[in-house]
């Protein structure tokens, strides 16, 4: 095998399937990347047996073949050539040699024939919609995730096409992140619940452009594939939470606000919040909501705390405690100016909602404060 490339464009390659490498396993062909000559172009494939990632991309090959070598080592290397032409080639000892400018490196290689094959997907349902568009539902509902192995069904997104709208839904036991689109052709109906590791390399890999990205699913696995490159990984086993009967359908206090004045207010009373001095603990906000006001308040060893925002009002006062760190993720994933949040009692879930259309809606769980 030989073949000559540039580094920028192997770069983006490695970038895009180094986080398919096994990173805790007995068998070391896991920690290897394959790569595989055809015609012009070579194929880059890494796979854990739950993610796999294949980047093709075209260069000058001289001789066809195929290795496989150890990606930490490779991709490092890559990295730190000079910004050049790079010549790759297997010697008749089967060593990788990597030539550039002045370098040379020559690094052991393991049998092709043992790397595992990705998954052939008999894909069943698939959508296909910009990049851009999939990159900014991930975005705004990943933080949601729940990082708990013991629920390991919340610890991906739910991905439903129903009514030809694509709903992406996150939960983690504590608040709920979804995000609506639109989907303009006629599709099936169908949910898979693809974890939060994988959409966190396929949001790596997807552009902010108009190009589209299919999304194919079968019964246990998913793919999702773009022009040069394709992401295998396993659909999460478990019945996902019917998120539509948790949503509160009515309101006894609503406010609108500017996002940004109130993301603001956040930010500043949780240096308070999330003390360092106490690294452990996080200390609830309470919010209280009063005619044109929203007033934020928390106490604990460090200090004292109050915010104080301009708002319309509908409906009842209301006092309640927080997280407030829920309140700014939520916050952080908005684009708009102006954002209503719906309340119930001081025990029920609030909703933070959209002024202008329905295409999201952000959940988070009151707690209660002490003397409640």
């Amino acid at each position: 095998m030989k073949f000559v490339c540039y580094k920028d464009k192997i770069i983006k390659a490695l970038n895009s399937v180094v986080k398919g490498v096994a990173s805790k396993t007995t068998m070391p062909i896991l920690e290897g990347i394959l790569i595989q000559t055809n015609d012009n172009e070579i194929k880059l494939t890494t796979y854990d047996l739950e993610l796999g990632i294949e980047y093709v991309m075209e260069c000058e090959v001289k001789e066809q073949g195929s290795i496989v070598v150890n990606a930490t080592m490779f991709t490092e290397i890559i990295r730190k050539l000079p910004d050049s032409e790079i010549n790759i080639s297997v010697n008749d000892n089967n060593l990788l040699t990597i030539e550039c400018e002045g370098a040379l490196y020559k690094l052991a290689t393991m049998n092709p024939e043992e790397f595992p094959e990705l998954p052939k997907i008999e894909v069943e349902n698939s959508i296909s919609i910009e990049q851009s568009a999939l990159k900014n539902m991930i975005r705004k509902t990943i933080f949601a995730v729940s990082t708990e192995e013991n629920r390991p069904i919340f610890t991906g997104c739910l991905f439903e096409i129903k009514d030809n709208k694509l709903n992406v839904v996150a939960i983690d036991g504590f608040r709920l992140a979804l995000r609506t689109l639109n989907i303009p052709v006629q599709v099936n109906d169908f949910k898979a619940v693809i974890p939060a590791k994988t959409l966190n390399e396929v949001n790596k890999i997807l552009t902010e452009s108009f190009e589209t990205v299919k999304i194919g699913v079968s019964k246990n696995q998913a793919v999702f594939e773009m022009e040069n490159c394709k992401v295998v990984t396993r659909i999460l086993d478990g019945e996902f939470l019917n998120y539509e009967t948790v949503i509160p359908k009515n309101w006894q206090t609503r406010i609108r606000v500017e996002k940004n004045n109130l993301q603001d207010s956040f930010e500043r009373i949780s240096l308070i919040s999330s003390s360092t001095i106490e690294k452990e603990k996080k200390y609830p906000v309470k919010v209280s909501v009063d005619i044109g006001k929203l007033t934020i308040l928390c106490t604990n060893q460090t200090g004292d705390a109050k915010e104080e925002v301009f708002i319309s009002t509908e409906g009842q006062n209301l006092e309640a405690g927080f997280n407030p760190k829920y309140f700014l993720d939520s916050l952080k994933a908005i684009d708009e100016e102006e954002i209503y949040i719906e309340f119930g009692t001081n025990v029920s879930p609030c909703l933070i909602k959209s002024v202008e259309n329905n295409d999201y809606v952000y959940m988070i769980l009151p707690i209660r404060l002490k003397g409640e």
